[in-house]
């Protein structure tokens, strides 16, 4: 077994590599750009290692500095995680040329099937069922928009050493087939290295199915399941569970058997994954193989109870697999949420920056434990004070859940995701919370466009209605009251002018239309217990218990003998009279005021705030890669103003109506902070 291994990678797989290394008594070696000197795999790690600048390109992405690395510290073997050089066929065959073991899949392996043309042509070789399509690069976007028509639309163009989202559009008409082509290309380029793109038929209704595959250098390869990956929102995975609640036993198999035969034709060794794509009446395509360990592998290892980690590793030191197909096993449900720091009511517009607060919901499971299963797991690569840099993707962290079923898996990452506490960023959370309690998901009733169906006009305030509302404005009287009876016990008050600890409230919320909603409640003792009380909001009766400190942003009590986890925070939102709230996706702002405030509150009069519509703000932290207009230049509504670059993606900003060009104030290369100005209408 070796004795040293490198990783070559960042953030959370990179320290889920570490855990398992250390499980093994392997040491470690991180690897670490600028932007990632105070890292969290580099706290981890036993050695670490600089390689270069903070874009990738300047450091993960250099193939010759991390062989260094290896040879400078005497790391025997690279486990290179996922994304950046992990299915790089050149870096996986130099690493071996130069004597260290890559612990992944054979070079050759990784050049069949990394590339999607040539992966279609062997899936078909070895009678996998493959999609209709144009299997060969693409010279031109007018070329693009023949073979388009030609096959049917809609159609699905991709970059061949695409990834992640990256380098794929979906093209219902010879217009977007001309623009999804050029920006597929584009994409590719810059991320890969390799702008080939092919084109192949979209399946209606689609779901994206997977099977995890497991193969050695016996020659012997088995399959882990299948995990579904259908919920994405642009082609990203956002949640994704295993097993399927969709396919039946007998499609499981075959598509299981057909993943291994496919494994076998290219002579796999280690983990990998193989996406198909599943229609409505179970009938399934090969869409490619990932030759790589995948982000969503930890609900594989829930059902299963297997390191898919320290599998690869063992694997890659020469050792025969451990279990054969007949020992495989599917036990309970597991759920994987993707928590990315983005502002899901923006438009999911990046979020960078310090995290001032990260504590995540207490963990019953372990990354590279298998031992402590169904419970609650966290997978990151950050920490409380940390920073989310603008070079690399979104990701904050893993959330994922092992449940006895389906419905008590989802009830359990609800409660999860409510006591996950992020500030200092924006975060997907309130979005996870919504899909969670969509009676389609629920159900197991959704494709892969459920996200674009149901959320086309993008993600609000009133997509996640709260179950029982009341319970919020009970909540926020409960803790007010908490606060005051904590000041009426400061000392050096004047006799007769304490604080009073009172009993009757009105809670003042602002509802979707933006207008004060009043709510007269009673807060009175109950059972004489400390810290619990009885709310009266209306008819409904709550009967509330917590000792959650205070001061503290998760708040875990019982409400009607039933437990809850929800946040509260005072002066969080623009009013520091007011308390923020959340709980199963709903936020609200509510200030707790005596009856007499309450009436003079409503006297208050409204400022309208200011015009910005002559402006054009960066509606996120990143980079200024291009200015499309001119000072003085016409623009009509839907023209192209300017593309800022953040987490890899580019994020094209658009005029919203008729004007003139007048101040350019921000200039191209220029890191952008949110709202600030790139240029003025005149």
């Amino acid at each position: 077994m070796f004795k040293k291994i490198l990783i070559a990678n960042r953030g959370e797989i990179a320290c889920r590599v570490i855990k398992t290394a250390k499980k093994m008594g392997i040491a470690t070696v991180a690897v670490y750009s600028d932007a990632d000197k105070d890292a969290r795999h580099v706290e981890l790690a036993d050695e670490a290692v600089h390689i270069g600048g903070s874009a990738s390109r300047d450091s993960y992405l250099q193939a010759d500095r991390i062989i260094a690395a290896c040879k400078k510290t005497g790391a025997e073997a690279v486990h290179p995680g996922y994304g950046f050089l992990s299915e790089n066929e050149a870096f996986a065959r130099k690493v071996e040329e130069e004597g260290i073991v890559f612990i992944g899949p054979k070079h050759y392996s990784i050049a069949a099937m990394g590339d999607k043309i040539a992966s279609k042509k062997l899936a078909n070789d070895a009678k996998v069922n493959t999609i209709p399509g144009w299997n060969e690069a693409i010279e031109s976007a007018e070329r693009a928009v023949q073979i388009a028509k030609d096959i049917g639309y809609p159609v699905m163009i991709k970059a061949s050493a695409g990834g992640g989202g990256k380098g794929l559009r979906v093209a219902h008409d010879d217009k977007e087939a001309f623009e999804g082509f050029t920006a597929c290309r584009n994409e590719a380029r810059n991320s890969f290295g390799d702008d080939r793109v092919f084109i192949e038929k979209f399946v209606v209704e689609p779901r994206h199915i997977e099977i995890q595959v497991l193969g050695d250098s016996q020659g012997n390869v088995i399959y882990l399941n299948e995990r579904e990956c259908s919920i994405q929102r642009r082609h990203q995975k956002v949640i994704e569970e295993a097993p399927s609640p969709f396919i039946s036993e007998e499609t499981r198999r075959a598509m299981g058997e057909q993943a291994v035969a496919l494994a076998k034709a290219v002579k796999y060794q280690s983990a990998g994954t193989v996406e198909f794509v599943v229609g409505k009446d179970q009938s399934f395509y090969f869409l490619e193989m990932n030759t790589r360990l995948q982000v969503e592998h930890p609900v594989t290892e829930c059902i299963t109870g297997l390191d898919l980690v320290e599998l690869m590793i063992r694997v890659a030191a020469g050792e025969p697999l451990p279990l054969k197909q007949s020992d495989v096993k599917r036990e309970g449900w597991a759920i994987e949420c993707r928590i990315n720091a983005e502002d899901p009511f923006r438009n999911f517009l990046p979020s960078t920056g310090r995290l001032v607060k990260f504590q995540p919901p207490k963990e019953t499971m372990f990354s590279a434990d298998t031992e402590h299963l169904y419970g609650v797991r966290v997978d990151t690569g950050v920490y409380d004070g940390g920073e989310i840099p603008m070079f690399y993707d979104s990701m904050i962290a893993k959330l994922i859940v092992h449940g006895k079923d389906r419905a008590h898996a989802i009830a359990m990452m609800r409660e999860a995701l409510n006591g996950f506490v992020i500030r200092g960023v924006s975060s997907n959370i309130p979005f996870q919370a919504a899909l969670l309690a969509h009676p389609k998901f629920v159900a197991g009733d959704f494709n892969t466009g459920f996200i674009a169906e149901h959320y086309s006009q993008g993600f609000h305030a009133e997509d996640v209605p709260h179950d029982d509302p009341g319970f919020l404005v009970a909540l926020a009287a409960f803790m007010h009251r908490r606060y005051r009876a904590r000041a009426s016990g400061i000392s050096g008050q004047l006799e007769g002018h304490g604080v009073k600890i009172a009993e009757q409230f009105v809670v003042v919320t602002l509802d979707v239309k933006g207008e004060h909603v009043h709510t007269p409640v009673s807060v009175t003792d109950f059972k004489g217990t400390n810290g619990s009380s009885a709310v009266q909001v209306g008819d409904r009766r709550y009967e509330i218990g917590s000792r959650a400190a205070l001061g503290a942003v998760r708040i875990e009590g019982v409400v009607n003998d039933k437990p809850f986890v929800a946040q509260v925070e005072r002066g969080a939102g623009k009013n520091p009279l007011a308390l923020r709230l959340s709980h199963d996706g709903t936020q609200i702002d509510a200030m707790v005021l005596s009856p007499l405030g309450a009436r003079l509150q409503k006297l208050m009069p409204y400022k309208a705030p200011p015009d910005l519509s002559k402006f054009l703000m960066s509606p996120m932290p990143g980079l200024l890669v291009e200015v499309s207009v001119q000072p003085g230049q016409q623009v009509q509504a839907g023209e192209k103003l300017a593309v800022i670059e953040a987490m890899k993606m580019e994020n094209v900003l658009f005029a919203t109506q008729d004007g003139v060009v007048g101040k350019i104030s921000a200039a191209k290369g220029e890191s952008l902070a949110v709202d600030q100005i790139i240029l003025e209408f005149n």
